[in-house]
């Protein structure tokens, strides 16, 4: 194998771990924070991909201007979803078995709208690629990857550097503590179910713009992003972006180098060695 294929597939790693931590930041900050294992964070940023398909296929409006409105329309369905999970005293571990039930209504929304066939967003960028010597880097993953990178840097600085954010990591830590202090978690967790949901929307975006759509697709993706949130650890924006960096290379270089068809067990095979090698990783 030459050294150009495969540093090509290095590049088109990265750029695919762009997406898996664009998904993945959502799902990381829900289930760090709220403690709410968020499964239908997936099905949701497959409707924004859908939703992106269609309003450009049909009304010719541009990605930028569906992000607009696909954003704060999920923020608004994130915050009702916490609502409900907050009216039923949702436990974590019952948050995965309901929002899987979302899930399979979502997906069988999109599937009796848009129907089971494989569906592409065509742009006037889709061919576009920057040459870096040998190696070529396509507009749109980069620009995922560029906006991935954002939105994880944007949301560590909140997170740490912010009063709002030093307050979530309190209530997270420590509820009752945080209360005594004065600290409102209750109204403070709408925002944030809301911002993890219109995150998804603004992954499904990118995802209609680089992937082929079908709603079978949604399973497949849980899978690996589910390994990239527990390798990136729960509540860190960062390290979920590092993780899916991990997993995408490594799927990609598999692919080159190897087989294909060994890329799907590249995720679970890295974070059972992490497990392994740290039982308590986090």
């Amino acid at each position: 194998m030459s050294i150009t294929l495969l540093m090509q597939s290095a590049v088109g790693g990265v750029m695919l771990g762009g997406i898996y931590g664009l998904l993945a930041l959502g799902l990381s900050l829900s289930w760090g924070l709220l403690r709410l294992v968020n499964l239908s964070h997936f099905a949701l940023a497959f409707l924004g991909a859908y939703l992106t398909y269609q309003l450009g296929t049909q009304f010719g409006l541009p990605p930028w201007a569906a992000l607009l409105l696909i954003a704060p329309a999920f923020f608004v369905l994130g915050a009702a979803l916490h609502a409900v999970f907050v009216r039923f005293k949702v436990t974590e571990f019952a948050s995965m078995l309901v929002t899987f039930g979302v899930t399979v209504l979502i997906e069988s929304l999109i599937q009796w709208i848009w129907s089971a066939d494989f569906r592409k967003f065509e742009t006037p960028y889709a061919q576009e690629s920057l040459r870096l010597g040998p190696i070529y880097v396509p507009v749109l993953e980069l620009t995922a990857f560029l906006c991935a990178a954002l939105l994880a840097v944007t949301a560590w600085l909140c997170l740490h550097r912010t009063l709002l954010g030093r307050a979530l990591r309190a209530a997270a830590h420590d509820g009752p503590i945080a209360a005594a202090f004065g600290i409102d978690a209750a109204r403070l967790s709408y925002g944030l179910a809301g911002l993890c949901s219109a995150s998804a929307g603004v992954a499904g975006v990118f995802i209609a713009l680089t992937s082929t759509l079908a709603p079978s697709q949604i399973e497949a993706w849980i899978g690996v992003v589910f390994a990239v949130v527990i390798i990136g650890g729960l509540g860190n924006p960062l390290g979920a972006l590092a993780a899916g960096i991990l997993i995408g290379v490594s799927e990609s270089v598999t692919m080159a180098v190897v087989n294909p068809a060994w890329a799907p067990l590249v995720a679970f095979s890295i974070l059972i060695a992490l497990l392994l090698r740290r039982p308590t990783w986090r």
